[in-house]
């Protein structure tokens, strides 16, 4: 495993970082959980993403149990707020001071830890004043709750503002958390360059595009039994967007480049998006240890330009560009 800094701060992150988005506490039971987590860290991943609106608070729960025992100064532990928790009431979600001062504690009880390594907005409150919620941020960093600030899913001129109030009162922000692969590239044109600028590194989700670019989809095939694209807990939804004969087709001409570099597809996927140098780090998920220690592999791979070139070529007209769907991801009211 290697390390990278984390936007301009001295904390340093594992290339490859474990999340427990569509897993824990719901799409896998606890112990085969826990056995996943247990692989991460045989490998060298030191860096955990969960957020409390994964199964609603349960995921951090089991997070926190499976990290148990280990050393906190080993460690970075991310989690996330914004989304809706607990019984969903009018003031559970969103990025209000009251939410986040209410939020960070319920996850520190659950992560079983005294502070967070880094915390997330996990997407832009439109209802809540940015100055209101920075201010939070700021608040529960003077407490030592919580030693970084980042945030998931803003656009370049969110970024840049919050970055603006952020210094102003006294702390950074370090990172953003987007969706990032060969096949969705939205974050290139704009956010990319504004948080270079302002010393902004990405944690990146999604990078083998929901399992898409492990190969496993065939065109004109039917799909794997027990695969995400079958789940009805979540998974379905995110991946239909990459399930047409078009995409499927395009992501096989990448075999011949993984198997050119020894690598799995999986591996190459995420070693595709770690050749950014904005990105500090891949959040890989999984549901078998064995897929913990395949996508690790994918930490330190240089891919040569002349493959990096191919694998344009191979995708082409069905890789997502556009720079507005990042604005599309943050809700315009709150769900409560």
């Amino acid at each position: 495993m290697e390390y990278r800094y984390l936007g301009n701060s001295g904390l340093k992150v594992s290339e490859i970082t474990y999340g427990n988005w569509l897993t824990h506490a719901s799409q896998v039971e606890n112990d085969a959980a826990i056995a996943c987590v247990k692989a991460a860290l045989e490998v060298g991943i030191s860096t955990f993403d969960t957020a409390d609106v994964y199964a609603n608070t349960g995921a951090e729960t089991v997070l926190g149990e499976a990290l148990k025992g280990e050393r906190r100064q080993s460690l970075e532990i991310a989690t996330k707020v914004f989304g809706p928790t607990g019984p969903k009431g009018h003031n559970d979600t969103g990025l209000s001071r009251k939410h986040i001062l209410e939020s960070i504690d319920g996850s520190l009880g659950r992560l079983q830890t005294d502070y967070v390594d880094l915390y997330q907005a996990h997407r832009y409150d439109h209802e809540t004043p940015l100055e209101e919620t920075m201010q939070a941020f700021a608040d529960i960093v003077r407490q030592g709750k919580v030693l970084y600030v980042g945030v998931s899913e803003w656009t370049a001129d969110q970024l840049r503002a919050g970055a603006a109030l952020a210094k102003d009162l006294g702390f950074q922000l370090i990172s953003n958390q987007p969706q990032y692969s060969a096949l969705w590239r939205v974050i290139e044109e704009e956010v990319v360059p504004t948080s270079k600028e302002l010393g902004i590194s990405q944690i990146v989700w999604s990078p083998i595009a929901q399992g898409v670019l492990t190969g496993k989809y065939q065109p004109g095939q039917p799909l794997p039994e027990g695969s995400r694209a079958t789940d009805d807990k979540g998974g379905a939804k995110m991946i239909e967007r990459f399930m047409n004969d078009q995409v499927l087709t395009a992501v096989q001409e990448l075999k011949p480049v993984a198997d050119e570099l020894d690598l799995s597809m999986a591996q190459l996927a995420v070693a595709w998006v770690l050749q950014n140098e904005n990105v500090a780090s891949a959040i890989i998920g999984a549901s078998r240890p064995e897929q913990v220690h395949d996508n690790a592999g994918a930490a330190g791979v240089q891919i040569p330009a002349e493959l990096m070139s191919r694998i344009d070529d191979a995708l082409g007209a069905v890789v997502e560009r556009d720079p507005a769907k990042t604005n599309d991801s943050s809700p315009k009211t709150r769900e409560a």
